[in-house]
């Protein structure tokens, strides 16, 4: 049973950080393409960032891109978001999510207005908020 599990998240003041952690089960993490999605209150659900299980190649959202890293550890089981200089406007709750399908379809999700309402496995998410 393929399972993913969110932690780290809490209140942060701005420009704080925070670690987010993606702990995967049921499935071997090598063989996956990762990303972190977050919906904030009022919202839909955006992409933030994924990661290619081939040669590790990441991509950001513009508004993260600078301040956001994804990371994975295969022999953890686990993909990593490190949030650094956070803003008010990062308050969201975080999920991480992958697709048996394969890499093709974490992209679109990514990409596509509400493709993120096709991934098939997706964790409960963790709070992250930004706030004085």
């Amino acid at each position: 049973q393929v399972q993913l599990v969110e932690s780290g998240g809490g209140l942060v003041q701005p420009g704080g950080s925070l670690r987010l952690s993606c702990v995967t089960s049921g499935f071997t993490l090598d063989y996956y393409a990762i990303a972190w999605f977050r919906q904030a209150p009022g919202k839909e659900r955006e992409g933030v960032s994924y990661i290619n299980n081939r040669d590790g190649t990441t991509h950001y959202a513009d508004s993260v891109k600078g301040r956001f890293t994804i990371s994975r550890d295969n022999a953890k089981n686990t993909v990593y978001l490190q949030m650094n200089r956070l803003k008010p406007e990062d308050t969201a709750v975080y999920y991480c999510a992958t697709d048996p399908r394969g890499e093709r379809f974490v992209i679109a999700a990514m990409h596509q207005v509400d493709g993120y309402k096709y991934l098939e496995n997706w964790g409960q998410g963790t709070l992250v908020t930004v706030s004085s």
